[in-house]
C-alpha cells in the first residue's frame, strides 16, 4: 500500500477517535453521563378534555327553580345535570320534567329551570298550533321527542336540529334555525314563537 494511503488511514482513525473522545468527554462534562430511559420520564401533564378546543372548561349561566343561580365553570364533555348538582340542585318547586338533564352544555349556555306549573315564557292560550306544546320548546337542551313535538318538525328534522346544536354549541337565537337543512324561511316563522333559545 503506498505510504500516502497509509498517511490518510492514520489520519482518519485519529480523527475519528478525537471525536470520539471529544463526545466522551462533553457528555461527562455536561452531566449527562447518567442515562435516561423513558420509563424514568415524568408524564407529560394531562391533556383531559384536549378536543380543539382553545379551554378544556366551559361557563354555564344556571337560573330558575336552583338552590344557588349564578355562573358556573364545568368540564367542556359536563351535561345539564352537572351544572344543576353545582348550583346545589333542584329546589322543590322545579319541573325537572321539561329540562334534559342528558343534555351536553356548551360554552356561555344559559340553563333554566322552570317551576312547577310556569312554563318558561308559557305561550298564550289559544296562539299554540294544534298538537304543540304549551310552553316554548328550548333548542339548546331539548330532545329528539320534544323537537318532534313541533308543528313541522319530524324525527329527521328534530335529529338534524340537535346535530346542528352538537356541532355549533348552544343556540344563541331562534334565527339560527333557518341554517338547519329541512327548516326554510316559513317553517322558521312559523317555530318563532314555540321555541326559544
Amino acid at each position: 500500500m503506498p505510504e500516502y494511503l497509509l498517511q490518510r488511514r492514520r489520519l482518519l482513525l485519529a480523527a475519528v477517535g478525537s471525536l470520539a473522545l471529544i463526545l466522551l468527554l462533553g457528555r461527562f462534562v455536561l452531566g449527562a453521563g447518567t442515562t435516561t430511559t423513558a420509563a424514568s420520564l415524568p408524564p407529560p401533564p394531562a391533556l383531559a378534555g384536549v378536543t380543539g378546543l382553545p379551554s378544556s372548561r366551559v361557563v354555564v349561566d344556571v337560573v330558575g327553580a336552583v338552590r344557588r343561580p349564578g355562573l358556573y365553570r364545568l368540564p367542556h364533555d359536563s351535561r345539564i345535570a352537572d351544572a344543576l348538582t353545582r348550583a346545589g340542585g333542584a329546589t322543590r318547586k322545579a319541573d325537572l320534567a321539561q329540562v334534559n338533564l342528558a343534555a351536553p352544555i356548551a360554552d356561555g349556555e344559559q340553563i333554566v329551570v322552570p317551576q312547577r306549573g310556569a312554563g318558561v315564557g308559557a305561550a298564550v292560550p289559544g296562539t299554540a298550533a294544534p298538537g304543540a306544546p304549551s310552553a316554548p320548546v328550548q333548542l339548546s337542551t331539548a330532545t329528539v321527542e320534544q323537537l318532534d313535538s313541533l308543528p313541522g318538525v319530524g324525527p329527521v328534522t328534530a335529529q338534524k336540529i340537535l346535530d346542528y346544536r352538537q356541532k355549533h354549541g348552544a343556540f344563541q337565537s331562534v334565527d339560527e334555525l333557518d341554517a338547519v337543512p329541512g327548516i326554510g324561511p316559513k317553517r322558521l316563522e312559523q317555530l318563532r314563537e314555540l321555541v326559544v333559545p
